[in-house]
């Protein structure tokens, strides 16, 4: 293993350390959402959404003195249906996508390069690819909220169900986070807050207590 890694270029080095942990970071993304806690159900296309890293996400202040942070309640006034835009935006900034461009990216990067192609080349293609698959995912992400915006999901089915929590719920007020649910007959991923002080860790069982907007408000399950 040494000396087949110390024959190799900087370039493929740089490659190779970007391609095995984003890939890594796919497959326990799959795994956590066949297997966190529904392993019965299949997988739908809102599981690909991960976390959220939009750059124009909202600042998590509660100005109104409600106890309800501003984002939330802005999201719950667009997404009654009023604003067709809601869904139609897509989000290339999630976890979800940049981890897929930079596995894309590196794999294919690496073939072309062990294939005899030019770096530079072989750098273009990869990061052709990348776009590529980044922008599928995308759409996959805006076709799954399409269908909720649709009325396929009704969000408010979920109160007084139990679920699996995705990516980490953060206490009140200081966050959003995932959580996975088999809702309406389909399995899906759902962003989700702390009705109280407590977080939420990944993997942890929780009870969905209300909706606010397009966000489950979730508490510990009993």
């Amino acid at each position: 293993m040494q000396e087949w890694w110390e024959s190799l270029s900087t370039l493929l080095r740089v490659l190779y350390c970007i391609a095995v942990p984003s890939t890594l970071i796919l497959v326990l993304q799959l795994l956590l959402t066949m297997f966190g806690g529904h392993g019965d159900a299949g997988i739908e296309v809102s599981d690909t959404s991960g976390l959220d890293m939009d750059v124009g996400s909202e600042v998590n202040l509660d100005l109104n003195g409600n106890g309800i942070p501003d984002y939330l309640e802005t999201a719950g006034a667009l997404a009654d249906g009023s604003n067709p835009a809601d869904f139609g935006n897509l989000r290339f900034l999630t976890l979800q996508t940049i981890v897929t461009f930079l596995a894309s990216f590196s794999w294919v990067s690496i073939i072309f390069v062990t294939s005899g192609f030019g770096v530079m080349l072989s750098v273009g293609i990869g990061v052709g690819c990348g776009l590529l698959m980044m922008t599928i995912v995308a759409k996959m992400v805006q076709a799954s909220r399409k269908l909720a915006e649709n009325g396929a999901i009704n969000l408010r089915n979920a109160i007084g169900e139990n679920a699996t929590v995705y990516v980490t719920v953060p206490p009140k007020n200081e966050g959003v986070g995932k959580i996975t649910m088999k809702l309406s007959g389909r399995f899906g991923e759902f962003d989700a807050v702390s009705a109280d002080s407590t977080a939420y860790s990944t993997g942890a069982q929780v009870l969905v207590t209300d909706v606010v907007g397009d966000t489950l408000v979730v508490e510990a399950a009993e």
